[in-house]
């Protein structure tokens, strides 16, 4: 077969290059992020059905370790280049900062292992969960391209096969093994099929050009990282504002975590962990919604149409809103049944925290969505005080509220942190608005 003549036939047949509709990329992305999100916390229902939730506990606390370090390190360039309306870098600036920034990450990874001194398997747990977001964290640099050219079906595919291989190889080792750290080298496995497989491939045929310059070269320049030590400082620095929210946001839904294994131990974090991770089932739709918006709301911002941003973002938000109503309902009425079918009795012993978590998820939707908003419209500096804030708020009542109430204090410290948030961003917007305002209204006065 002659490859490089199939490949390209593939790409003409593909037509990467023409953005897909909002509504198409809603569709395709609420799917991936739907059988993701299903994959995920079919992992945490396995690993809870064949084991303990000491065991449980390890695995949660083995992403509360890892995913600051690593939404840190992400800098979440995803967002900066799918709000790139104007091109400013190339694929491969934000590539060789994310290789070097997440090569950084696992090395500090592995000193807070360290330093935290864990049980031995325990600490393993943590390292291959560290590994594997390493791996991740290549994945999504793919996706940033890929939704800046508003091609979320791609992105979707990828998840897709990304969660039914790291459930199915979790699975099945931990079946046979029956230890936690030969299930997570599955999930290890699967990030690194998915990343050689079809991440890669997939920016090969979008970065290809088709103006007809490069018939007879692949043009993989362009896939390789680029280290111009100049263009990666401008990009870190516009950057870091971000990375530092992000891993701030990571912080403040891991920080309870925390206390909770400090003073209840892995088996309450483990019970704690499973119900929050219920929470991912609202969070499917609005990364869904929230990715495929970014690159429009973007597009509004940059063009200065206010109405149009306002009015995307407002429906946005209203659907957050009802999606904490139906989780809050769907807890009070059936939340202990559920909570068993799920996953054992023990954890429908907790439902009134189950309550509190579902209520907390409300605001937290509703604030995510603003989040985006922000993040389309570049205010990525205004956010770090906002989520620093946050942070401390959620400190100050974990440390409060879980030596007091246990598990139930480490949820009401969520919500409060969540209705921070909540504000401080709907604040931020509005002042962000009514400078677009603003400037429409001197542009008007000049003509």
């Amino acid at each position: 077969m002659n490859f490089p003549g199939f490949l390209q036939r593939t790409i003409a047949a593909t037509d990467l290059h023409k953005p897909l509709s909002l509504r198409i990329n809603f569709s395709w992305i609420l799917i991936g992020n739907v059988v993701y999100s299903a994959c995920q916390w079919g992992m945490l229902t396995v690993i809870a059905k064949l084991s303990t939730p000491e065991m449980v506990g390890q695995f949660a606390l083995g992403l509360a370790v890892t995913a600051p370090v690593m939404m840190f390190a992400n800098l979440q360039l995803r967002s900066v280049q799918a709000t790139d309306a104007r091109r400013d870098y190339l694929f491969s600036d934000y590539l060789g900062l994310r290789l070097i920034t997440t090569a950084l990450a696992f090395v500090l990874i592995a000193g807070l292992t360290v330093i935290g001194r864990y049980r031995e398997e325990t600490a393993a747990v943590i390292l291959i969960v560290g590994l594997s977001k390493s791996f991740e964290a290549i994945s999504d640099v793919f996706f940033g391209l890929l939704q800046q050219r508003e091609r979320m079906d791609r992105i979707a595919k990828a998840m897709m096969l990304k969660g039914v291989l790291a459930l199915a190889l979790m699975s099945v080792l931990l079946l046979i093994s029956k230890s936690l750290v030969f299930g997570v080298v599955g999930l290890l496995a699967a990030n690194i099929i998915t990343l050689i497989a079809y991440d890669i491939p997939s920016g090969v045929l979008l970065l290809r050009d088709f103006d007809g310059s490069e018939t007879a070269s692949w043009g993989m320049a362009r896939l390789l990282p680029r280290w111009n030590f100049h263009r990666l400082q401008e990009l870190s620095y516009l950057a870091l504002p971000l990375g530092f929210v992000m891993m701030l946001i990571s912080l403040n839904t891991n920080i309870p975590r925390y206390f909770i294994e400090h003073y209840l131990g892995e088996r309450e974090l483990g019970i704690f962990a499973a119900m929050a991770y219920l929470i991912i089932a609202g969070t499917t739709v609005t990364g869904a919604l929230g990715q495929s918006a970014t690159p429009k709301l973007a597009k509004y911002y940059a063009g200065e149409s206010g109405k149009e941003f306002s009015g995307l973002l407002l429906k946005m938000v209203g659907i957050g809103a009802v999606m904490g109503a139906t989780g809050l309902l769907l807890a009070l009425t059936v939340g202990k049944p559920l909570l068993t079918v799920l996953y054992r009795p023990e954890y429908a012993q907790h439902v009134d925290v189950f309550v509190w978590l579902m209520l907390a998820a409300g605001l937290q939707y509703m604030a995510s969505f603003l989040g985006y908003g922000m993040t389309a419209a570049r205010r990525f500096l205004a956010q770090l005080p906002l989520f620093l804030a946050v942070t401390v708020t959620s400190v100050l009542m974990s440390l409060l509220l879980i030596p007091l109430y246990g598990q139930q204090g480490a949820a009401v410290a969520l919500l409060i942190a969540a209705g921070l948030q909540l504000v401080g961003s709907a604040w931020i917007l509005m002042a962000t608005l009514r400078s677009i305002s603003g400037t429409q209204e001197r542009s008007g006065a000049a003509g």
